[in-house]
C-alpha cells in the first residue's frame, strides 16, 4: 500500500522539488515515511519562522517554489511571519501542514497543537489554504498549487492535511503528469497602443519591478531601443546590469528620479506594484506622473492600485516585454541615448549626493564587501546598512539582493534568508547583512547552518540598540523606551554554535576576512561596530 503521506512525496519530486525545510513533529511522522524513500534533501531549521525564511531566500535564487513541512497549530503560527514576507514580495513558497483528525476538527476539546480554523488563520498570507480530505483529492490540489506557482502572480500556498488521512492509502488516486502551467502572455491590441504610446514619447521612463528578475535581457533591449531611462525597484536590482548607462538606480522616490518622472511624457511601469517602500519611503507624496501611464502586471487588478493607469496590459513581464520590442521594431524611434546617458548620469549623482548624510558611511562597507568578490549575493534583514543599500547598491545580476526591509518589513529574516540563497547557490558567495537586534530573532539558526555545512558570511552591524527606531521616537520628541541597552557578545555566541567569528574594524579588514569567509564551510560572523571609522 502506498499511502497518502508517501504518495504526496512522490508527487512532489515529479514537480522537481528536491529540498525541503522542515522540522519533524508526532504529527507529521507519515510524512517523513514517504520522504525517507524520496530523492530530497530534508533542512531541519530550529523554529518553524527560520524554515520559511530559509525556503523565501531559496525560491528568490531559484526562481522555483520552496516548500516547508509543518506541525498543527504552533509549527503554522510559527511559520505565518514568513509567509506574510513571502506574500508580499510575490515569492512561491508550498506550505504542506498536517491538521487534527477529521473528527476531532471544531470541537474545542483541546486536543494536541488544535487550532480553531488553521485554514482561516492562515488565509490572509497565501493564494489560498486547502484542506485534503481524501487522498484521491491530493494530486489535483498539488497541480492547483503549482498551477499559481509557475502560471500567476506566485505567492505561498497553504495545504492541510488531517493526521487521520496522512496514513490512508492513495492506491486510487490518479496521478496523472505534473501539470506545466504558462504564465499569460499580453493582448495584442494593447501591445500595439503601447508601441504607439511609446514609440511617439520624448522623454519615455521605464520602472521595472521585482516580476522583471525573468526579463532582463527583455528589458534591457526595449531600455536601449527607446533610449530610456530606467528605475528600479529594490527588488529589481541588477534587471538593468552595474553600470549600465540606462540605469538611475533605485532612487525612485529621490529628487532627481521624481524631478524625470514629472517631465516624462510617457511612464511604463512593469512587474511592479508602485507600492509605498520603493515609491514613497518617506510617505511625502512626492512621485507624481503626470504624463500618460502604461502599466504591466500579472496580475490584473494589481494595475489598478497606487498610481491609476491610462492602459493596462495583463501579461507576464518576459512575454510582454517582447511583445512591446517586436511591435517597436517596426516603427522609428528617434530619442538621442546621448542625452538619456547624460541624465541617468546626473540622476546617480545627484541621489547619491541627496543621501550622502545618511548612506555614505554605510556604502564604504558595501565596497569593502564588493571588493571581496564580483559574484555576490547580499541578503539583507531590516538594518541602517541594509536601508541604504536599497538605494546605493547596484547589482551586477538579477536575484543578487534582497531583504525583508520592504514590503511586509519583518525581522529576523537575513540570517535564514541567506541559508536559504547559499543551499541553492552553493557556488556562490552569500552575505547576510544584519543588525544586532534583528539576529537576535533567528540567531538559532546557526546550529542549521553548522550541522548542514553551510558556508555563508554574516556582516553584524552591531550599535547596541533598535537605532532607526531610537532615533525617530527622538525626533518625534518621545522619551526613547524599548529600543535596547544592551546587545550580548556576539563573538562568543557564535563560536559557541560552532562558526568562525572576526571583528573588522576598517572595511579593509572587512574585505580580508569576507574572503576567508568563502573558504569556510561554517558561517562567520564578521561584526562591525557603528562606532569604528571607516
Amino acid at each position: 500500500m502506498t499511502t497518502c503521506g508517501e504518495m504526496l512525496m512522490e508527487i512532489l519530486q515529479d514537480y522537481g522539488v528536491d529540498t525541503v525545510f522542515g522540522i519533524p513533529g508526532v504529527h507529521t511522522l507519515e510524512l517523513y515515511r514517504g520522504l525517507q524513500n524520496a530523492n530530497m534533501r530534508h533542512i531541519t531549521p530550529r523554529h518553524e519562522q527560520g524554515a520559511g525564511f530559509m525556503a523565501d531566500g531559496y525560491a528568490r535564487i531559484t526562481g522555483k517554489p520552496a516548500v516547508c513541512l509543518i506541525i498543527t497549530g504552533p509549527g503554522m503560527t510559527n511559520i505565518v511571519t514568513a509567509m506574510g514576507q513571502a506574500y508580499g514580495d510575490s515569492i512561491p513558497m508550498l506550505v504542506i501542514s498536517s491538521t487534527n483528525e477529521l473528527g476531532h476538527q471544531g470541537l474545542g476539546e483541546g486536543h494536541l497543537h488544535e487550532l480553531r480554523d488553521q485554514g482561516a488563520l492562515v488565509s490572509g498570507v497565501c493564494a489560498f489554504s486547502q484542506t485534503v480530505l481524501r487522498p484521491v483529492d491530493l494530486p489535483g490540489v498539488l497541480a492547483r498549487a503549482f498551477a499559481v506557482f509557475n502560471g500567476a502572480r506566485p505567492r505561498p500556498v497553504h495545504i492541510q492535511i488531517p493526521i487521520d488521512i496522512f496514513s490512508q492509502s492513495a492506491d486510487d488516486a490518479v496521478r496523472g503528469v505534473a501539470v506545466s502551467a504558462s504564465r499569460p502572455g499580453p493582448d495584442p491590441q494593447s501591445i500595439e497602443a503601447a508601441a504607439n504610446l511609446l514609440a511617439k514619447a520624448k522623454s519615455p521612463v521605464l520602472l521595472l519591478g521585482g516580476g522583471t528578475n525573468d526579463a532582463s535581457v527583455e528589458a534591457t533591449a526595449l531600455a536601449e531601443r527607446l533610449a530610456s531611462p530606467v528605475g528600479l525597484t529594490i527588488n529589481a536590482k541588477g534587471v538593468l546590469t552595474k553600470g549600465h548607462p540606462l540605469s538611475c538606480g533605485s532612487f525612485i522616490p529621490y529628487k532627481a528620479m521624481c524631478t524625470l518622472l514629472g517631465e516624462a511624457d510617457v511612464v511604463l511601469a512593469v512587474g511592479t506594484e508602485m507600492g509605498e517602500t520603493d515609491y514613497d519611503v518617506y510617505r511625502n507624496g512626492n512621485v507624481k506622473i503626470p504624463g500618460k501611464l502604461i502599466r504591466m502586471d500579472i496580475e490584473p487588478d494589481q494595475t489598478a492600485r497606487n498610481y491609476h493607469a491610462d492602459l493596462s496590459i495583463t501579461s507576464d513581464a518576459r512575454l510582454g516585454l517582447a511583445a512591446l520590442n517586436t511591435a517597436l521594431s517596426a516603427r522609428d524611434v528617434q530619442n538621442d541615448p546621448a542625452v538619456a546617458y547624460d541624465r541617468c548620469e546626473l540622476i546617480r549623482r545627484e541621489s547619491l549626493a541627496e543621501l550622502a548624510d545618511g548612506c555614505s558611511t554605510h556604502m564604504t562597507w558595501y565596497d569593502a564587501m564588493d571588493a571581496a568578490s564580483d559574484d555576490l549575493i547580499i541578503v539583507g534583514d531590516s538594518t541602517g546598512p541594509v536601508y541604504s543599500a536599497n538605494h546605493c547598491y547596484d547589482t551586477r545580476q538579477p536575484r543578487s539582493y534582497f531583504t525583508s526591509s520592504t514590503g511586509y518589513g519583518t525581522l529576523g529574516y537575513g540570517l535564514p534568508g541567506a541559508l536559504g540563497a547559499k543551499l541553492a547557490a552553493p557556488d556562490r558567495p552569500v552575505i547576510c547583512v544584519t543588525g544586532d537586534g534583528g539576529i537576535l530573532f533567528t540567531i538559532g539558526e546557526l546550529t542549521t547552518a553548522v550541522e548542514d555545512r553551510i558556508g555563508i558570511a554574516i556582516v553584524l552591524w552591531n550599535n547596541e540598540s533598535y537605532r532607526t527606531i531610537r532615533d525617530f521616537m527622538i525626533g518625534k520628541q518621545i522619551e526613547p523606551r524599548g529600543v535596547l541597552n544592551y546587545a550580548p557578545d556576539f563573538q562568543t555566541i557564535a563560536k559557541g554554535f560552532g562558526c568562525a567569528a572576526v571583528l573588522a574594524e576598517t572595511p579593509a579588514d572587512l574585505t580580508e576576512a569576507l574572503k576567508q569567509a568563502f573558504e569556510r564551510d561554517v558561517p562567520t560572523l564578521i561584526e562591525v561596530r557603528e562606532d569604528y571609522k571607516t
